[in-house]
């Protein structure tokens, strides 16, 4: 089974770039399966998506990215879990 983790935060004004580079930079202990990063410019505020793929139940024990330092961030961090069904 194959556990998805989904981290998600908004830049704080003129931070997307280091969020961004803080995100794909920081290092998870072991590494996942697959480690995707999104952004999304914008004017209300640039945003940064990690996904990480693990090996593991649902409910899993894996790293997850930590909350990045308060002044880089417009609002607290959103954390999703998800359980992978397959693709078609």
């Amino acid at each position: 089974m194959t556990v998805a983790l989904m981290w998600e935060a908004k830049a704080a004004p003129g931070r997307g770039a280091e969020l961004l580079a803080w995100a794909g930079a920081y290092e998870l202990a072991p590494a996942p399966l697959r480690r995707e990063l999104f952004r999304a410019p914008g004017e209300a505020g640039d945003r940064v998506l990690v996904i990480t793929w693990w090996e593991g139940s649902y409910d899993a024990e894996v790293p997850e990215l930590p909350d990045p330092a308060p002044d880089m961030i417009a609002r607290p961090v959103h954390r999703w879990r998800f359980e992978a069904l397959g693709a078609e």
